[in-house]
């Protein structure tokens, strides 16, 4: 039976909401409400709760391998990975805005993670990872979740397809069994660092990535409800350690598992230690606050549901600092776990938060068969999800599309995979802005109108529609023509009822055009213009008289002609 939600639960909740509703101007109560609070409010009983557990273990079974995975991808141990699947996992799905969200490691921040470590050490991820918390809470507080959507298509598929190439690059060491003492993160000096190690590749980690990849692949098509990466996991473990394969593990690399989270601790924060990880916690905002809310948009295209960007973001940045906490690193909502939450069958958030408990049950009882993973195995789950990053499909459609989505696709995979992931979204996103304002000033259209046949115009007077946006991109090309227009007649009307906005570049072309037309003896009359545009043009000095429409013009023109005789 469906449990009622004590209402005083829910003042107590949006007490501190209200009371600072100031930083969060024409706010609604409801904006940072977690959604757990609405499925529990709508009514969850026991049949929710079955299938938000079953949904949660087949989550947990494709996030152990993953977690793991992408853990030591980063450089950092697999148990890090654990840890921030459980408790970053549970705190998305208990405080985020989206029904389905499941966070996790997440592989688009493999790069970022590693180059962090580099630069500063695994206390300082930690410290990076705590203060985009508080970063990503305040974005959710001002406000700015509502922006992230607005990245352009282009850019977000450029961006994930070089995070697939850089993931499946910072594999190929451990899916050829190579022996390298240092590899460099630079994808151009790694390339080179591997090559330079070619002949010291294993055969036998080839062949366990190889299968791995074979059985995940022929799952996926014969038996696509199956766990794939686990079972491959499972079963090239098993083979490894029944034939005595010369493969590295976790165990042989990382020692033992830890049966339990550790106790939670704060990282370091000496004024040192901020300063070194506050851009590194920059850019862990930046991409968590993406990578987030494009996850909670493809689950609610999914399942028809809509999430609260702002509590989300909120939600993610409690979920850093808790992983932080206990010695996780970043955490973000997932893809492909959400897309697999929603799947089986998940009713609500319960399923992300059981998902992290079954990850928990799994460190507590089984933690020393993870010893036996080969890192090729792992490997080649990463392989199998860097190809599936690279959008092929969407690339193509881009490309054939036009010349200014291929461009913005192929500048931003190229400066994410050879310079910088931050670079990499917002020369991207530049660039799409220079794109659609090119595209924008190129549907202007200038064209001569008819007067009304009951009231037709004298010589010197003419009518001109202009059809589409006047702004900075189209001011320069409008100021042209209507310069020309301008040396005919006396008398010139141009039609703006079908000019949705200007700008105060567009503006300026019409104060232009005024003054030239008193200069000469007539005058400029601005018809059918709606009240913002209206407003725009008296705001900057516009000379000109303002009519509803061409028969107004023409009943003007015809008065003055009469005035002059």
């Amino acid at each position: 039976m469906a449990v009622p939600i004590d209402s005083r639960a829910v003042r107590v909740f949006l007490g501190p909401i209200k009371r600072h509703a100031w930083i969060m101007p024409h706010t609604h109560p409801t904006e940072y409400l977690p959604k757990i609070v609405t499925v529990w409010r709508e009514g969850y009983g026991r049949d929710a709760l079955r299938a938000d557990a079953l949904a949660g273990l087949t989550v947990a079974i494709v996030a152990l391998p993953l977690s793991m995975a992408i853990a030591i991808a980063s450089g950092v141990g697999p148990e890090r990975g654990l840890y921030t699947a459980i408790v970053g996992g549970f705190l998305v799905s208990a405080l985020g805005g989206s029904r389905y969200q499941v966070g996790g490691p997440a592989g688009a921040f493999i790069v970022l993670i590693s180059a962090c470590v580099m630069a500063t050490g695994v206390p300082g991820l930690i410290t990076a990872t705590f203060l985009s918390g508080f970063l990503l809470i305040a974005a959710g507080a001002l406000r700015l979740g509502s922006y992230i959507r607005y990245i352009p298509y282009p850019v977000t598929v450029g961006f994930t397809a070089g995070i697939g190439v850089i993931i499946f690059a910072s594999q190929i060491k451990d899916l050829l069994g190579l022996q390298v003492v240092a590899e460099p993160g630079e994808i151009l000096a790694k390339l080179e660092t591997l090559w330079a190690a070619r002949g010291s590749f294993t055969p036998a980690a080839v062949g366990v990535a190889v299968v791995s990849v074979a059985m995940i692949a022929g799952l996926r098509r014969l038996r696509p409800r199956w766990p794939g990466m686990l079972i491959a996991v499972v079963v090239a473990s098993a083979v490894v350690a029944g034939l005595g394969l010369p493969v590295e593990t976790i165990a042989s690399r990382f020692g033992a598992l830890p049966n339990l989270p550790p106790m939670p601790e704060l990282p370091v924060l000496s004024a040192d230690a901020l300063r070194a990880a506050l851009p590194w916690a920059a850019s862990f905002a930046l991409l968590g606050a993406i990578e987030s809310l494009l996850s909670a948009v493809v689950a609610d295209g999914m399942t028809g549901a809509r999430h609260r960007s702002n509590a989300e973001l909120v939600g993610q940045g409690v979920a850093n600092i808790g992983a932080a906490l206990f010695g996780g690193f970043c955490v973000t909502g997932t893809i492909a776990r959400t897309a697999t939450n929603v799947r089986a069958g998940s009713r609500g958030p319960v399923s992300g938060m059981l998902h992290a408990l079954f990850v928990l049950a799994f460190m507590a009882l089984a933690a020393p068969l993870a010893g036996y993973i080969p890192l090729a195995a792992l490997a080649g789950v990463l392989a199998v999800v860097a190809w599936g990053m690279i959008e092929r499909a969407e690339i193509w459609a881009l490309i054939r599309g036009s010349r200014g989505d291929a461009l913005i696709v192929a500048v931003t995979l190229g400066l994410v995979v050879f310079r910088d992931l931050t670079e990499g979204i917002l020369v991207g996103f530049a660039l799409a802005g220079l794109v659609f304002i090119k595209r924008m000033s190129e549907g202007i259209e200038v064209q001569a109108e008819e007067a009304p046949a009951e009231v037709p115009l004298p010589a010197d007077a003419l009518i001109y529609l202009l059809r589409g946006p006047v702004f900075f991109g189209s001011a320069a090309q409008i100021g042209q023509v209507l310069d020309r227009i301008a040396s005919q007649p006396r008398l010139l009307g141009i039609d703006l009822s079908q000019v949705p906005l200007i700008d105060s570049s567009g503006a300026r072309s019409f104060a232009v055009l005024a003054q030239k037309m008193q200069r000469k003896g007539g005058g400029l009359c601005l018809l059918g213009a709606s009240a913002g545009v209206q407003k725009g043009l008296l705001a900057h000095g516009v000379q000109a008289e303002f009519l509803p429409d061409a028969q107004a013009f023409a009943a003007l023109s015809a008065r003055r002609v009469l005035g002059a005789e």
